[in-house]
């Protein structure tokens, strides 16, 4: 099992920058390929980054490709999500997001489904402010 606690996120302007971290736990965090999804008020909880175990491979929702980067660092059982230009639609729950197993191989858009994932933080408030 894995437990992953989110921090980083805040108040910011439009055109602004946060970096989102999600710390792991457990000595199998580099086997596992991590997502990022968010929720905003009234919404169902969307896609918006993912980061195979493998090589490191990334997938971006259109509404972020260009704009924010997903990364991690193994040694420190840390993914990051680094946001640029945000824009007041970027205002959200942040939620971290682990693969159900580990070492699985499955295809980029699968892992913008809820359902490969089976571990989840407790999310981190980001909200832009025009």
């Amino acid at each position: 099992q894995v437990q992953l606690v989110e921090s980083g996120g805040g108040l910011v302007q439009a055109g602004g920058s946060l970096r989102l971290s999600c710390a792991g736990s457990g000595r199998t965090f580099s086997s596992y390929t991590m997502g990022w999804f968010r929720q905003a008020p009234g919404k169902e909880r969307e896609f918006v980054a993912a980061i195979t175990w493998y090589g490191g491979t990334t997938y971006y929702a259109d509404s972020v490709k260009g704009r924010f980067t997903i990364s991690r660092d193994n040694a420190k059982n840390t993914v990051y999500l680094q946001m640029n230009s945000l824009k007041p639609e970027d205002t959200s729950v942040y939620y971290c997001a682990a693969d159900s197993a580990t070492r699985r191989f499955a295809s980029l858009p699968y892992y913008s489904t809820r359902e490969a994932y089976g571990y989840w933080g407790q999310g981190t408030q980001v909200t832009v402010s025009s």
